[in-house]
């Protein structure tokens, strides 16, 4: 009796449906290749490529000039002081002078006002012109006092004659003291400052600094006497 309770109860068992085993998965569909995906990935970093070996190439362009670390005055040159080293491309197209070459253009003057931080191109200087017709350069001794603090290089200033012999000058010693409305302490109306006195000096005020200015040729007599007398004086003007 117990043996056939068994049997029945096996054949229960196995007449359940069979179940796959874990094994036995269904085959999954093949995956659908993009050659387009390919071909735009392998692009990007040839271009990224590229652009690295660019930016390399660029930087081994990059040269040595010089740049402006103060403003230069028309007719003034560049000085040790004045300029510092900077990197710029040398693909730019500008004509950049090379720092090697500073000591040279230190010979040359800029044709115009130069600002601070200016790079140098080699149009911005030029030998030192002529002198103009009718014009002429004279050297003055200034005392403190007889002219003014910042007078620098490039400067327009009015030339008086100060001291005993101002009162008793007459209008032959200068042409614009002749049209200065009888004004005989007035040398020159507007002269340019060449080289002006060091700026600071010593303090003394008995010790004259040496000046040079550019007159007219018919007032140069008048100023060159003021000189050696050392009554000359200058004023700043406008027209800087």
């Amino acid at each position: 009796m117990k043996i056939q309770e068994r049997t029945g109860a096996g054949a229960g068992r196995s007449a359940a449906p069979a179940q796959p085993s874990v094994g036995d998965r269904l085959p999954s569909p093949p995956r659908e290749r993009k050659p387009a995906l390919a071909a735009l990935a392998v692009l990007l970093i040839l271009l990224g490529a590229l652009g690295a070996t660019m930016l390399v190439l660029r930087v081994g362009d990059r040269v040595e000039a010089i740049q402006i670390t103060a403003d230069i005055k028309p007719g003034e040159s560049i000085n040790k002081n004045n300029i510092k080293v900077v990197m710029v491309n040398d693909d730019s197209g500008a004509n950049f002078v090379p720092w090697e070459q500073r000591v040279g253009l230190m010979e040359l003057q800029a044709k115009s006002r130069l600002y601070k931080g200016t790079v140098v191109v080699g149009e911005m200087f030029a030998k030192k012109a002529d002198m103009e017709q009718g014009k002429a350069t004279v050297g003055v001794s200034l005392k403190e006092g007889q002219f003014p603090s910042g007078l620098d290089a490039g400067d327009n200033v009015a030339v008086y004659r100060v001291g005993s012999k101002a009162a008793g000058n007459t209008g032959q010693e200068g042409g614009a003291s002749g049209s200065a409305g009888g004004d005989n302490s007035l040398l020159v109306e507007r002269a340019v400052v060449e080289s002006a006195p060091a700026a600071g000096g010593d303090g003394l005020a008995s010790t004259s600094q040496a000046a040079t200015l550019t007159v007219d040729a018919d007032d140069a007599s008048a100023v060159a006497q003021a000189a050696s007398a050392g009554e000359v004086a200058v004023v700043l003007i406008p027209g800087n």
